[in-house]
């Protein structure tokens, strides 16, 4: 078996020349419906599509312009290298930027009527607390002070009736926010967002009558951009620093005096963008929602360049290329994407917005080495197997121990699903809950004397635990028609139990069949002595109805729509003792942050400190 480790970041940039000239980019006709896989891919659109990562990972310039990114690294202010010989022009926004990401109609309908509607939860705008000693939810925090409701405000109405309601909220902003740099809203993420927002949809915000505040929003736009020249280098990789790196750019493009910024900023954006993707192009959070933000932020810099009739730099649309495939792979069969890394069950509607304004069209990709997934589809069922080791710490948004884990969906149907929602905690969902969503228990694998894979830390961080995951994947015969077997094993255990822990899912070529089996084996030549309480948890998708069988070794799922699957254990007894099934309460949390009372199936027993098997199989028979 083939071991995956983190990958270094020379390796990656080696690995993603590859996968750019790998990767066809299908025209729109060619694009393929939510879960529907072609069955052979057709050849690129065009060979200038296989381009060399080499080719376009750094900004090329001459030496003009090496010169002016220089000066203005080192200070020299934008006007004076710009235009030495001339008065500075006053701050405006000079180009008008039509991005085709769309917002939430729903959210910006509730601001027009005076909430802020966030993971489901509306919060009075004349109410709130914008000042920096606030204490919400970091979702919150995300959606407020990065100025995101803008783009929901302008799906909801047209700009004559929105621009009162801009102007309201960013009015109370701005007054909560005088000094810049203190409390979450400067974070250098929510700082580029907010740049980027501001710059995007100036229309909307610097549209109204108020004129004092339009001159109140100008200099925040240019104290903004200037805290950020300083600030985005200092942050680290990950789309915290993208984040920051794009609202220089945005700068750069749209205020005056814009071209020293814009060449500065251009290199710390494509440098950032290498340092967040891994060598399949997903982002190294392993979270599905930052690989969403990361193409919706990169169609709105792109929209940048259009209007201000500047050619970007050709790693921008490269990178977004690459950023497509890895999120499709999530999408179940109802196109809404899996619960991963924290996040719940994102809508159908809102990936589809994203990739449509990104106007990249291509086919999910099947193995993600490094971003970990790995995908199987067959007939109308639908395999997601977490295969790689949780993000490093440093990259985590919402770390979850959920390696080994898995989510099979029937047609539009979901069957197997893990928890999610940990990243949507203080919404619907009970902050005080929001830790153990972050547990393995609360994915679909197996846990050892309920203890985490991976030790779960605070404020989304990971500790020790999972390092190494080896991974095989390969076709075997079938009954019909070959089979994919995918073993995978990982090291979690390895230093507390001194076991590790394999798992083998084969879905069987017409997607009616999973066979899965688990296996515990033992890291050292003589094993431990003793036994240890395990449980393999099978959490079940919204609306399934479960009926144990009388031997308690079986179970029926018929799901919503009627379709029927048969849940069977093995007739092998690997443990130290009885092995039971039962059925216990859980919960699952939709798109929106709504959790959802649901059940879960659960192998328990005690194995030996030596090693165990414990098979399983899932068939569909009606």
């Amino acid at each position: 078996m083939a071991t995956l480790l983190r990958t270094p970041a020379a390796s990656r940039a080696d690995a993603l020349v590859e996968r750019v000239a790998e990767a066809p980019v299908l025209p729109l006709a060619l694009a393929p419906e939510p879960g529907v896989e072609p069955a052979a891919p057709p050849p690129p659109e065009e060979p200038s599509r296989a381009l060399a990562l080499s080719d376009v990972i750094t900004v090329k310039s001459g030496p003009g312009e090496a010169l002016i990114r220089l000066a203005y690294r080192m200070g020299i202010p934008g006007h004076a290298i710009a235009a030495p010989f001339r008065r500075p022009q006053p701050t405006r926004v000079t180009a008008t930027v039509e991005s085709p990401n769309r917002g939430d109609r729903a959210a910006g309908t509730a601001l027009r009527a005076g909430h802020f509607l966030i993971h489901g939860v509306r919060l009075p705008i004349a109410s709130f607390d914008f000042s920096p000693s606030a204490h919400h939810a970091p979702g919150v925090e995300r959606v407020v002070h990065s100025f995101g409701w803008l783009a929901d405000l302008a799906a909801s109405a047209a700009r004559a009736d929105g621009a009162a309601v801009a102007e309201r909220i960013a009015a109370q902003w701005l007054h909560a926010h005088a000094v810049a740099g203190k409390g979450p809203a400067w974070e250098p993420e929510l700082a580029g967002l907010r740049l980027v927002a501001w710059l995007v949809r100036a229309p909307l915000i610097l549209g109204g009558t108020d004129k004092a505040l339009k001159s109140r929003l100008l200099a925040a736009i240019t104290e903004t951009a200037g805290w950020l020249d300083k600030h985005a280098p200092k942050e680290p990789a990950g789309f915290g620093q993208v984040a920051a790196w794009a609202g220089v750019v945005a700068a750069g493009l749209l205020l005056p005096h814009g071209k020293p910024r814009r060449l500065f900023g251009e290199a710390g954006l494509v440098k950032a963008l290498g340092d967040m993707v891994g060598e399949d192009g997903g982002v190294l959070s392993r979270c599905p929602a930052a690989q969403l933000d990361a193409i919706r932020l990169l169609t709105d810099i792109l929209a940048c360049y259009e209007a201000a009739e500047i050619a970007p730099p050709p790693a921008l649309g490269v990178m977004r290329e690459l950023l497509v495939p890895p999120l499709l792979a999530l999408r179940h069969g109802d196109g809404s994407l899996g619960s991963w890394q924290g996040q719940g069950a994102i809508s159908a509607d809102r990936v589809n917005a994203v990739i449509e304004a990104s106007g990249v069209r291509t086919r999910p990709l099947v193995q993600a080495g490094g971003w970990g997934y790995q995908r199987i589809k067959a007939g109308e069922t639908l395999l997601q197997f977490d295969t790689a080791p949780p993000p490093r710490s440093k990259h985590a948004r919402t770390g979850c121990a959920s390696t080994l884990a898995f989510e099979l969906s029937d047609g539009p149907q979901r069957i197997i699903v893990n928890c999610g929602g940990a990243a949507l905690a203080g919404g619907q969902v009970p902050a005080r809950i929001g830790q153990g969503l972050r547990a393995t228990a609360a994915f679909s694998t197996m846990v050892l004397d309920n203890a985490n894979s991976t030790a779960v830390l605070l404020h989304g961080k990971l500790g020790k635990g999972v390092e190494t995951v080896e991974l095989d994947r390969r076709m075997i015969p079938g009954r019909a028609r070959e089979a994919t077997r995918i073993e995978a094993a990982h090291d979690g255990y390895a230093g507390r139990f001194g076991l590790s822990h394999q798992r083998i899912l084969t879905l069987s070529g017409d997607g009616t069949e999973l066979a899965g089996e688990d296996i515990l084996i033992p890291t050292a030549k003589n094993g431990k002595r003793g036994k240890i309480a395990f449980a393999i948890r099978f959490h079940l998708g919204r609306g399934v109805e479960v009926q144990l069988s009388g031997d308690k070794r079986g179970a029926s799922l018929l799901l919503p729509d009627g379709r029927l699957w048969q849940f069977r254990l093995g007739g092998d007894r690997a443990g130290a003792g009885e092995i039971t099934l039962t059925a216990e309460d859980s919960l699952w949390v939709d798109g929106d942050g709504r959790p959802h009372a649901t059940e879960q199936l659960v192998i328990e027993g005690l194995a030996l400190r030596s090693g165990g098997q414990f098979s399983w199989r899932l068939r569909k028979t009606g």
